[in-house]
């Protein structure tokens, strides 16, 4: 038997994960979960990296002592285009911001003052997000940043971890690909992109590929927590990337949805999509395992329904997610449709008056109950799929079924039949602990246990039971995407 660590890091929550895989079948077992909480301080919303830094570490010691130290190697994933500076010792140099700080507001319009748009997509494959890595150091150019005088090295948060757990300072090449500061084509940094937005080139390094066995844990993290010298493997260190390789898939034309605070959906491909067409619909070429690539488009997801929980909580009404969803099941359909991508929802805040006042502003009428605000937000979401979707294969030039749907809101049921319906594909949902899933299996790719992304999909199907939806017909669907597609800029 062998035992494998996955430290899995979302946008909400972090857990570690044994994967015991004996006779080509995975056993999971969480042995610590823990909340991940941004942090505003005067100058801009953070990630409190030290706290996480924390809990790994303690994730690590409890796992090692559970398995009488018997681990053969420790994995990382965490989500994208977030990252950290390191000085020329190694020394973390600011406490790393969160993509959703406001300081990348107006970056996308400087930008294009620097490079035209199609330019820097042709250069890179890029969704164009303010919340990309690209825009976020282009603000501190701006800003004449006294970091980029003292910095030796860039890191994604990932390689930040990485680097403090095995001692390695490298870029992995997924969470890479999520920064649009790298060229896909080339297969390294974009530097005259880099050079436009007046961003130091030294900073970035080289790009190490997932699956890689990059060094063993430090002797003093592991004296510390008692665990060993345990080997340091690079998944694909960005979580989606880590749970597309995790797809129970059988045929190679599917399409796949990770759910979760973000939605993010697409196929996987052979080689990256970099056309007029591709950039006209915003999509993203961002790098998988065994040489794919994941065409792709982030859609907000579920923050719409945790911002709104969050909004309920500080108003005296703390709700689970399952009473959120039985409210919304139990309202009325299609009172309104709501692009999820609007620009007002990405933001921390009152996400109800929001909701609200959109339904104003596009003329329709407005949701007075919670159901029917949480109705709306997650037929918009099922809504925005087939949007997506159809755009999607238009790319490949092929049709996609099933879709593959991953993630924590795999367990919003009502959600995976809205995206069945609204689709009117079949939805196969599962594994729930994908990413995780993935980061372990490419641990064992690393180490040679393993050989083949067929080899890890075959284990995945035959290790985890998944759910089926199939679609019902309902020509409210048809009326409502009708409605949306008004409204979507």
């Amino acid at each position: 038997m062998q035992n494998y660590l996955a430290i899995d890091l979302g946008a909400e929550s972090g857990r570690t994960i044994v994967g015991s895989l004996e006779n080509d079948h995975l056993t999971l077992t969480e042995t610590h979960r823990f909340a991940n909480e941004p942090v505003r301080l005067a100058d801009g919303l953070h990630w409190d990296v030290l706290k996480l830094w924390c809990e790994i570490k303690t994730g690590i010691g409890i796992s090692s002592a559970k398995l009488d130290k018997k681990l053969h190697s420790i994995g990382l994933d965490t989500w994208g285009v977030d990252f950290a500076l390191l000085d020329k010792k190694g020394k973390l140099l600011s406490n790393p911001f969160h993509y959703r700080d406001e300081r990348t507001e107006g970056m996308l319009e400087e930008a294009f003052k620097r490079m035209p748009a199609a330019d820097i997509f042709a250069h890179t494959g890029i969704q164009f997000m303010q919340i990309n890595t690209l825009y976020q150091l282009l603000a501190m150019s701006l800003q004449k940043s006294t970091l980029f005088d003292e910095a030796e090295k860039f890191v994604t948060i990932p390689d930040l971890f990485n680097y403090w757990l095995s001692g390695e300072m490298i870029n992995e090449f997924t969470n890479a690909t999520t920064t649009q500061c790298f060229d896909p084509r080339r297969q390294n940094w974009a530097m005259p992109v880099l050079q436009a937005m007046e961003i130091p080139e030294r900073l970035f390094g080289t790009v190490t590929e997932p699956g890689t066995l990059i060094g063993t844990l430090r002797s003093h993290v592991a004296e510390e927590i008692d665990a060993g010298e345990v080997p340091i493997v690079v998944p694909a260190c960005h979580d989606t990337g880590s749970a597309v390789a995790a797809v129970p898939a059988e045929n190679i034309d599917f399409a796949w949805i990770s759910s979760g605070t973000w939605s993010i959906m697409g196929a996987e491909v052979s080689q990256p999509y970099i056309d007029e067409k591709t950039l006209q619909y915003n999509f993203t070429n961002e790098g998988g395992v065994f040489g794919t690539w994941r065409l792709s488009k982030n859609i907000m997801g579920l923050w719409l329904v945790q911002e709104c929980r969050r909004e309920w909580a500080r108003q005296g009404e703390k709700l689970s997610y399952d009473e959120m969803t039985r409210l919304a099941a139990e309202s009325e359909p299609f009172l309104a449709v709501l692009d999820p991508d609007f620009e007002a929802f990405l933001h921390p805040g009152d996400m109800p008056s929001r909701i609200r006042k959109y339904c104003i502003d596009t003329n329709q009428a407005v949701p007075q109950t919670k159901g029917q605000i949480l109705r709306i937000a997650l037929e918009g979401i099922a809504l925005k799929y087939r949007f997506v979707l159809e755009r999607l294969e238009e790319l490949i030039d092929k049709r996609l079924t099933p879709i593959h749907i991953f993630g924590g809101g795999t367990q919003n049921k009502l959600l995976n039949q809205f995206a069945a319906d609204a689709t009117n594909r079949l939805v196969v949902t599962g594994p729930l602990e994908a990413t995780a899933i993935g980061n372990i299996l490419m641990q064992a790719v690393a180490l040679k246990h393993l050989g083949s992304l067929a080899e890890v999909r075959n284990i995945v199907r035959t290790s985890f039971d998944c759910e089926v939806y199939e679609p019902q017909k309902n020509i409210g669907w048809d009326e409502a995407y009708t409605r949306l597609r008004k409204v979507v800029k």
